[in-house]
């Protein structure tokens, strides 16, 4: 289960029950009993504010338009959904091959895979099958799995969903309920003409529902929600908790040429444990995994030309302590949930300052402490006041320590 659900969800054996006051317990929500019995497997007993709030409403079939950043649980809100909808509306006896009743579309490879996992989690007590597809991986194998049983839930990126669509193996006119994740990362890649072609594919807004999430409500999601989506209720989080609370956060105003020695003596302190390091391009994450490479650091690098298998493997070795470091950048960067991040750097600011906010929500998770260094040269400093107008605060600006920069 990822940690967008786990670090958002209270396990059963809490020692202070008094910060579960006030909260929705999931046993309230009337849930079927598969569902019951895998939350109650996972521990968790009382809903993250995303799941209070939309659940009541995806429940009784209505359309959300959720805005909530990763780490918030809504990944397990729309899938509790989902699972519940399919199981409260039996599959018809006679079915063709290929016929997904639910799908799930996010941007990245990581995200789809991550979803997948949390479905399976979820859903294993309801007999219903979960298939993820994704570009960078064996089509074939993915095709041989959809075809060994029946298509219930699909979890894909648009890319590789149009492939099996416009092959004939998949077919999406009768999905019951669709759910479009990272609605804005969707339009920041490119993906949304892609997305109208499969949305063109289901069945009428009316006689579907439809779940939409996205960390910012620009004027193009609110566009795309009106186009898809049937007298919808829009539910906010905002993402306060996750940008402040849990991490200690602090700017390094430094020189260009201090970066990079800089970086390699915090990688070699003791108490920095699976560090992040967050560059805005694939150019500049490439040389700084290059070079750290050169200096005797195990790192790994992950970004969008790297070929899924060997992302895969990249995370794996991160997860199991492997190597020292991993540089990804944003779009990598986002469908990540790995515990025990101790500390992410933004070894450049982002350009979008929603994108800081999911940067320095890799640590800190499930109520431990993260630290959240940036380093600001005068070629990107001017990126701050708007980072710091969306989260709510100052940052903490000063020179690094000497120690540091030998």
């Amino acid at each position: 289960m990822n940690n967008d659900a786990k670090s958002t969800a209270e396990p059963a054996d809490s020692s202070d029950d008094r910060s579960n006051e006030g909260k929705v317990r999931f046993s309230e929500l009337g849930l079927s009993d598969p569902i019951n019995r895998a939350l109650a497997d996972m521990g968790f007993t009382h809903c993250s504010p995303i799941q209070a709030q939309s659940l009541p409403i995806t429940l009784s079939g209505h359309d959300v338009l959720g805005k909530a950043q990763t780490g918030t649980g809504k990944t397990a809100a729309f899938l509790i959904a989902l699972f519940e909808d399919l199981l409260r509306q039996p599959a018809p006896e006679e079915r063709f091959a290929g016929e997904a009743r639910a799908l799930i579309i996010a941007p990245t490879r990581e995200l789809v895979m991550q979803i997948a996992s949390d479905a399976n989690d979820i859903g294993k007590y309801t007999g219903l099958n979960v298939h993820a597809l994704v570009g960078g991986m064996d089509f074939g194998k993915q095709l041989q799995a959809m075809q060994s049983r029946h298509v219930d839930i699909v979890v894909a990126t648009p890319g590789r969903l149009l492939d099996f669509c416009e092959r004939r193996e998949l077919y999406l006119d009768q999905i019951e309920l669709l759910v479009i994740d990272e609605a804005d990362r969707m339009l920041d890649m490119g993906f949304i003409p892609q997305v109208k072609r499969i949305v063109r594919m289901a069945p009428e807004k009316t006689h579907r529902q439809t779940l939409l999430f996205s960390a910012t409500f620009s004027n193009d999601v609110l566009r795309l929600a009106e186009q898809w989506m049937f007298e919808r209720t829009t539910v906010e989080i905002e993402p306060d908790s996750v940008a402040t609370d849990t991490v200690e956060q602090i700017v390094y105003m430094v020189a260009s040429e201090e970066k990079l020695p800089l970086l390699t003596n915090l990688i070699a302190q003791p108490d920095v444990q699976n560090l992040m390091i967050f560059a805005n391009r694939r150019d500049q994450c490439r040389v700084l995994h290059e070079r750290l490479r050169n200096k005797g650091f195990k790192v790994g690098l992950l970004s969008g030309d790297i070929p899924q298998g060997k992302r895969v493997r990249t995370l794996e070795e991160f997860k199991n302590g492997r190597l020292q470091a991993l540089v990804a950048t944003d779009v990598a960067g986002r469908g990540i949930h790995i515990d025990g991040v101790s500390h992410v750097v933004n070894y450049t600011l982002p350009d979008e300052p929603e994108d800081y906010v999911h940067r320095i929500g890799r640590t800190g998770r499930a109520g431990n402490s993260g630290k959240s260094i940036s380093f600001a040269c005068e070629d990107d400093s001017f990126r701050l006041p708007a980072i710091e107008e969306l989260i709510g605060r100052k940052l903490k600006c000063v020179l690094p320590p000497e120690e540091l920069l030998d």
